[in-house]
């Protein structure tokens, strides 16, 4: 039987944040499963341990900082290594009616979801560590896309993650000379820790949970593997796009 896979991650180093949970430690796991070398960083550096035991093979790297100190962030770039992929997944949620969500709420959440996440991405392709053919997923949501979902509550979220969509698509026109790739993966709800920050009830949510024709919430390794296709070799002619896993809820 053939050993070929254009989606082997085999001789790749891929740094991943926000890996103490969620869709960044699922998303670091599978990557380690398909052979790459993972730096892991996230704020926790107790969780981001967790993780590194949870990858297979050797040689990963766990790098805790907090990305919205400058500091912080600078260090992280300069103990970086050359990277062939950078997964953005750090991010933050807030719920609240639009009448009650003044500036200091959306500084809030911008300064995670966009401002340092951005800011990342620009430092590292400034320090020259994205090398040609390098691949930069960023994590949004089916919230920041124009034919996405939107319900009530999600504004401040759903603006940072249109942000990152614009910056998305600026940042791939750019840097496709240097042979950089720019893609967004956008979910809709997945299980994670983070749902457990949206102010509705157990029961809003299983009554959600019906609107998707698939019936359920996503999982994170599902998005994993959308991540997974964007970062590797399989994905080499895809730029400035959006891959929309959402159990078909936006259809």
């Amino acid at each position: 039987m053939s050993d070929y896979n254009p989606f082997s991650l085999v001789g790749k180093t891929i740094l991943v944040t926000g890996a103490s949970s969620g869709i960044g430690q699922a998303t670091a796991v599978e990557c380690s499963r398909l052979g790459a070398k993972l730096v892991v960083t996230g704020r926790n550096e107790e969780r981001l341990v967790e993780t590194l035991s949870r990858l297979d093979g050797d040689g990963h790297v766990s790098i805790a900082a907090e990305l919205t100190d400058a500091e912080a962030l600078k260090r992280l770039v300069d103990n970086c290594p050359s990277l062939d992929g950078l997964v953005l997944c750090a991010g933050r949620g807030m719920t609240l009616p639009f009448l009650f969500s003044s500036i200091d709420k959306f500084k809030t959440v911008f300064d995670v979801n966009f401002n340092s996440t951005v800011e990342c991405f620009r430092m590292l392709a400034k320090a020259k560590k994205l090398g040609r053919g390098s691949s930069v997923v960023i994590i949004d949501s089916t919230g920041g896309t124009p034919n996405g979902r939107f319900s009530p509550g999600n504004c401040i979220y759903g603006a940072s993650k249109a942000a990152l969509w614009s910056i998305m698509k600026f940042a791939a026109l750019e840097l496709a000379p240097k042979g950089i790739r720019v893609n967004t993966v956008n979910p809709a709800m997945v299980e994670t820790p983070l749902i457990k920050s949206v102010n509705i009830t157990d029961e809003q949510k299983d009554l959600d949970r019906k609107r998707y024709p698939l019936g359920r919430y996503g999982r994170p390794e599902e998005v994993a593997y959308g991540i997974i296709y964007l970062l590797s070799d399989a994905a080499a002619w895809v730029t400035g796009q959006s891959l929309i896993l959402d159990g078909g809820v936006t259809i």
